[in-house]
């Protein structure tokens, strides 16, 4: 049986140095564009194969819970733990679920945009792992702020070639607390201060070095950084209709055997780089009793991963399960979900940045026509037997 991937997220920091700002919410919470920070990091990495992430929460951590906790974000399930006294970066990681083995490590209050794929990669036989990148005069830790890898991958201390912790790691459950009890930690403790700089010491921890947008909100002058990073973010998006478009609309498909890939779907997305992409679809197979929203849920989590590995990302998913007159039980009634509504799309725009004037919606039915009307997003229509070569071009003109 596949072991899970976890993806935990450090948001107990109180943001003393930015005490103005989070005075009345968590670090993590901060608005950029008009999304709270957490939620772009949530936006980064949940396009990638996650079972669960972990948000584990402490001054004012009530609001990061009523925001998050029990959500899905690209159907991946969010739990939000709070702290009941403060841990530190260390101590909080003993709060883990007992079943969690393996899990990814990041820091709520830093962003890095890096193929973070590759370190997923790296670490498939790794205990422990940490990710570097080029010291951009970041002082908040001088012990982290002077490493390198040697030959064996390593991370060691070097005064010569300066790169610094980017806040990445990956443990194992097991490795990460028996080194916790040779350290004798069990209340608060930190990371940064007292774990990482022993297990670099002893060259117990692999690194990886990587380039790219780096930013932590510690400081009021990297908040102003951070918000012309985002701004370099607001990127236009393709809202994909699923059935019909992806793939042959044969018929509440919900099963990799009964699909039909349309001509040329990879390649063709795989030119779209410059554009985010969101599926929006209407699944009435659901709320007709044909399928249950686990099976659906399961079914789109193995198109991502194939997604996935062609080295396409979807960023991210909307699904009405309703029917006004055929759905069953809850799942009648007369919504805005569903398409010709716009809800889907508006959701996604409540989470996600993005230029509405360059975006398409591609679809093959009115209601797909009017959902993107009501939104003012350009339509493309995909016809039945449309190679998706031909779509591509009408964007690109």
């Amino acid at each position: 049986m596949k072991k899970k991937i976890y993806l935990v997220i450090l948001c107990g920091g109180r943001g003393q140095r930015i005490s103005k700002i989070t005075k009345n919410i968590p670090k993590p919470m901060i608005k950029f564009n008009g999304i709270p920070f957490l939620q772009h990091l949530i936006n980064f990495y949940s396009k990638y194969n996650f079972d669960k992430i972990i948000l584990l929460a402490g001054y004012k951590g009530e609001i990061i819970k009523k925001n998050f906790h029990k959500r899905k974000f690209n159907l991946i399930d969010t739990e939000c733990i709070i702290e009941k006294k403060p841990l530190g970066t260390a101590g909080c990681i003993n709060l883990i679920p007992h079943e969690v083995e393996k899990f990814y490590l990041v820091n709520g209050d830093s962003f890095f945009n890096f193929e973070f794929e590759k370190f997923m990669k790296f670490c498939a036989n790794k205990k422990s792992a940490m990710v570097l990148t080029p010291n951009i005069n970041y002082k908040s830790n001088k012990k982290l702020s002077s490493l390198n890898i040697n030959k064996k991958k390593k991370i060691i201390f070097s005064q010569r070639k300066k790169f610094m912790n980017a806040g990445i790691y990956y443990f194992k459950k097991k490795f990460i607390k028996k080194f916790f009890k040779k350290l004798s930690i069990n209340g608060n403790a930190s990371l940064e201060e007292h774990v990482l700089p022993n297990l670099i010491k002893k060259k117990k921890i692999d690194g990886m070095k990587f380039k790219g947008d780096f930013v932590d909100i510690g400081l009021y002058k990297n908040i102003k950084i951070a918000k012309r990073l985002f701004q370099k973010y607001i990127k236009p998006a393709i809202f994909l209709d699923r059935d019909g478009v992806i793939f042959k609309d044969t018929g509440y498909v919900n099963s990799l055997k009964r699909v039909i890939w349309t001509k040329n779907i990879f390649l063709g997305l795989k030119k779209l780089k410059i554009y985010n992409k969101f599926f929006i679809t209407n699944q009435a197979g659901i709320g007709r009793g044909l399928y249950s929203e686990k099976s659906f849920i399961n079914f789109q989590l193995k198109l991502k991963k194939i997604f996935i590995s062609k080295k396409i990302f979807i960023n991210d998913i909307e699904y009405c399960p309703h029917h006004p007159t055929y759905g069953k039980g809850l799942y009648k009634k007369k919504c805005s979900c569903r398409k010709p509504g716009n809800l889907m799309i508006r959701k996604i725009l409540k989470r996600w940045p993005v230029n509405i004037k360059k975006s398409f919606l591609i679809g093959d039915n009115f209601k797909d026509m009017q959902a993107a009307k009501k939104s003012n997003i350009s339509f493309i229509k995909k016809d039945t037997n449309t190679n998706f070569k031909n779509v591509i071009a009408l964007i690109k003109k």
